[in-house]
């Protein structure tokens, strides 16, 4: 089942109340953490891709705002595609060392390869 017709993650599929309404979670906004405060982990991820390789970063702690502008400013430095989904950055490719000596030069000391 796709995502999309997936309406909440509590298991809820079918109820027989007329009355009854999934109830959207609440996001609460994080304010985004100091780069050396982030503990981003990079791993290579090939599942559900066709045996391609992609990079994931994770675990970033803030606004997706934040999230989308340190996912294009990888992009770029990587020279690769990529795009940010589910508070993941998706790198196209096995560029791990490449991201993590970006973010060690970028102040993100606590980030480390999976």
């Amino acid at each position: 089942m796709s995502k999309k017709n997936k309406p909440d993650t509590k298991g809820f599929v079918f109820s027989t109340d007329p009355n009854f309404r999934f109830e959207e979670e609440e996001n609460f906004l994080q304010e985004t953490l100091i780069p050396s405060k982030q503990k981003l982990r990079i791993r290579l991820d090939t599942k559900h891709r066709a045996g391609k390789a992609v990079t994931l970063i994770t675990d970033f702690i803030g606004i997706e705002n934040d999230l989308e502008e340190l996912g294009k400013k990888l992009k770029n430095y990587c020279g690769t595609g990529g795009s940010v989904k589910d508070g993941e950055i998706i790198i196209q490719g096995d560029q791990r060392d490449k991201i993590l000596q970006w973010l060690l030069k970028n102040d993100y000391s606590n980030s480390k390869k999976i």
